[in-house]
C-alpha cells in the first residue's frame, strides 16, 4: 500500500480556509461564508445528548471502566462510597478532557468522515458553550476526587486533562510522538483507581499502568491505519500516515511487551502464578494479529488487530481480578 502524503490531501483553497478559520470568529474577508455560527440554539431536552457527544461518551466509559478495574485490582477490601466517588470524578475529568479536545479540533473534525458529526463540527453547540462545559466538568471532577477520595487521585485526574487536551491534542499536528503522549493518557485511569483504593502507587499500580500504556499501540495504530486517509485530510501527523512501516512495527513491539508486563504481576504479589498461563494465551492472540499486520499491512489485517485488541483488554483485566481474588483467598488459608 503506498504511503499517503498529507500535503497531497490539501488544496490551496482548503489551506486558505484553515488559515482564516477560528473557533469564535473569522476575519472580515471574502471568506465570510465560512464564519462560525450556531445553526439553532439547543433546547434543554437536546443538551444531555449534546453533552454526551461532547464528552465522547464511549471513550469516557472506557476510561471509567479502566479506573474501576484499577480500584478492584488494588490490595485491600473495596469500599462502596470511595468507589462511587471515583467513578463520578473520573467521568467528569474524562468529559472535560474530551470537551477541550473537540473545542480545539473543531475545524479539523469538520473535515473528517469519522468526526464531522460531532457537536462543534456540525455547529450544534457554540465554542464558548463547549469551553464552559469543559471547565465546569473538569473543576467539579477534580474537586470531588480531592474531597471525597484523596488528593493523589485528584492530581492524577487533573494531570490527565492537561496531558490529553494540552499535550496530546497539540502534538497530533506536529509529530508522530503524539501517539506516545496519548498512550500515557490511557495509562493514568487505572492508576487513579489504584490510588483511590490505597492512597498510594505501588509496583503493581505502575505495572498495571504500563500494561494500559503498551496496549494503546496495537489498538490505536491499527485503528489509525484504517482511518489514515481521514487523518491525512485533516493534517494529523499519525504514524499510519507519515511512517506506515513504523506504525506496524511499533504495534508489534508493544503487543509483545504485554508478556513480560503480565509476568510481573505474580512476581509483585498482585495475582497468583496461574495468571501467567491464562494471560499468555490472551496475549498470544493479539501478538499473532500484530505479527500478521507487521509482515504486510493492509486494511483487513489492521481491522483484525483492532478487534483483537478490543477483546483483549477486558478479558485480561477480568483475568487479573479473578487471579487476584484467588491469590488473596489462598493467603487467608
Amino acid at each position: 500500500m503506498p504511503t499517503i502524503q498529507p500535503k497531497q490531501q490539501f488544496s490551496n483553497d482548503t489551506s486558505k480556509i484553515l488559515s482564516n478559520l477560528t473557533l469564535g470568529n473569522c476575519s472580515n474577508t471574502k471568506e465570510t461564508s465560512i464564519a462560525w455560527r450556531i445553526q439553532s440554539q439547543p433546547t434543554l431536552s437536546q443538551l444531555p445528548k449534546l453533552y454526551s457527544d461532547l464528552s465522547k461518551d464511549k471513550l469516557t466509559a472506557f476510561v471509567v471502566l479502566t479506573a474501576m478495574a484499577g480500584y478492584a485490582i488494588a490490595p485491600g477490601a473495596a469500599q462502596i462510597a470511595p468507589l462511587l466517588w471515583t467513578g463520578i470524578g473520573t467521568t467528569l475529568c474524562a468529559a472535560s478532557a474530551n470537551s477541550f479536545n473537540q473545542w480545539i479540533e473543531a475545524p479539523y473534525d469538520a473535515q473528517m468522515q469519522r468526526t464531522r458529526n460531532r457537536p462543534l463540527a456540525r455547529h450544534a453547540l457554540s465554542p464558548p458553550h463547549a469551553l464552559l462545559f469543559g471547565i465546569t466538568s473538569g473543576t467539579m471532577g477534580t474537586l470531588l476526587l480531592a474531597v471525597f477520595v484523596n488528593p493523589l487521585t485528584a492530581g492524577l485526574g487533573f494531570a490527565n486533562i492537561v496531558l490529553y487536551a494540552g499535550v496530546y491534542t497539540a502534538m497530533k499536528r506536529l509529530s508522530v510522538v503524539n501517539t506516545w503522549a496519548g498512550s500515557l493518557v490511557g495509562a493514568i485511569p487505572p492508576l487513579m483507581g489504584w490510588a483511590a483504593a490505597t492512597n498510594s502507587l505501588g509496583g503493581g499500580a505502575l505495572v498495571l499502568g504500563a500494561m494500559l500504556f503498551a496496549w494503546q499501540f496495537p489498538h490505536f495504530n491499527s485503528l489509525s491505519y484504517t482511518l489514515r486517509a481521514d487523518y491525512s485530510k485533516a493534517g494529523f501527523r499519525m504514524m499510519s500516515v507519515t511512517r506506515p512501516r513504523l506504525n506496524a512495527r511499533v504495534s508489534l513491539r508493544y503487543a509483545l511487551l504485554m508478556f513480560p508486563l503480565s509476568a510481573a504481576l505474580p512476581l509483585l504479589g498482585v495475582t497468583d502464578y496461574w495468571f501467567l498461563l491464562d494471560s499468555s494465551a490472551v496475549n498470544a492472540y493479539m501478538a499473532y494479529c500484530a505479527v500478521v499486520f507487521w509482515r504486510k499491512p493492509d486494511a483487513r489485517k489492521s481491522r483484525r488487530l483492532f478487534f483483537s485488541s478490543i477483546a483483549h483488554l477486558p478479558v485480561l483485566l477480568i483475568l487479573i481480578m479473578a487471579h487476584k481474588f484467588l491469590y488473596e483467598r489462598q493467603q487467608v488459608k
